[in-house]
């Protein structure tokens, strides 16, 4: 894994009248590398995600993404990045070929090299046999691994997953980690995956970043903060000893306050 950063925030804060959602993040992304932003549900990761995907200006502080300024250059960026919102996305009236055509289109792929990066999205994530069944007919996983492949058919630097399986069963979710190590080890892209699921960020990523309250609390290795809480740690110990409680601190009015001012801003 290289050392050279693909995204370094600096300071970079996003506040929403008198709410603070994200506050003041310094960090850093290297070169094909799984990094973890982890945190309960309304601690500001999908804030700091629109953000870097361009699609919410931040408040006061600067970042870089693949190089270029997220402030300045935001065009250059996001023909950069890919992209795995947080909801399904995928016309469940299309198939998952036209889902992808569409893709293509959109991310301006060239006409003669379509299909063949088409036909190599559906193989990398195992969609194949599938291409021609409507999405609708797709199991929750099936679908993300769609989204998955749609992000990446310009081939970008840096893939961004909100939450990409929430809402998924035990092994949708294992089937999901093991296209995500692929899409890094084939692409050789870095990929940024926010999460409320500390067993998740624990096997899937090489750094986490743990917020909360839209601080960042912790920055590592999962190895490395389990380690200094002590023998047999979990993530979820290392989040209560750094916050002084457990994964649903803070009250549901900030959650509820953060998601709101979230979606009338983006």
């Amino acid at each position: 894994m290289s050392d050279d950063p693909v995204v370094e925030t600096f300071e970079l804060t996003r506040r929403f009248a008198d709410l603070t959602a994200v506050d003041a993040v310094s960090l850093h992304v290297r070169r094909a590398e799984i990094f973890g932003l982890i945190g309960p549900n309304g601690a500001g990761k999908s804030t700091l995600i629109k953000m870097l995907t361009t699609m919410l200006p931040p408040t006061s502080g600067r970042a870089t993404v693949a190089g270029f300024d997220l402030a300045t250059q935001p065009a250059t960026i996001r023909r950069r990045i890919g992209y795995v919102p947080q909801l399904l996305s995928a016309d469940g009236e299309l198939t998952g070929y036209e889902n992808l055509l569409l893709s293509a289109r959109l991310y301006l792929v060239p006409r003669a090299e379509r299909e063949r990066r088409i036909a190599d999205a559906l193989a990398l994530m195992g969609l194949g046999d599938d291409r021609d069944r409507l999405v609708r007919h797709y199991s929750g996983g099936m679908i993300r691994r769609l989204e998955i492949a749609q992000s990446t058919l310009h081939r970008p630097a840096i893939v961004l997953m909100d939450e990409p399986t929430e809402g998924l069963d035990p092994v949708g979710r294992h089937t999901v980690w093991d296209h995500i190590r692929d899409l890094r080890g084939r692409l050789g892209a870095a990929v940024i995956v926010t999460t409320h699921y500390m067993d998740e960020a624990d096997v899937l990523c090489d750094r986490i970043a743990l917020i909360d309250r839209g601080r960042i609390r912790a920055m590592d290795t999962p190895a490395a903060l389990k380690s200094e809480v002590g023998l047999n740690a979990t993530l979820d110990d290392v989040f209560a000893k750094l916050t002084g409680g457990g994964g649903e601190r803070g009250d549901y009015r900030d959650v509820r306050q953060t998601r709101r001012a979230a979606r009338e801003h983006a």
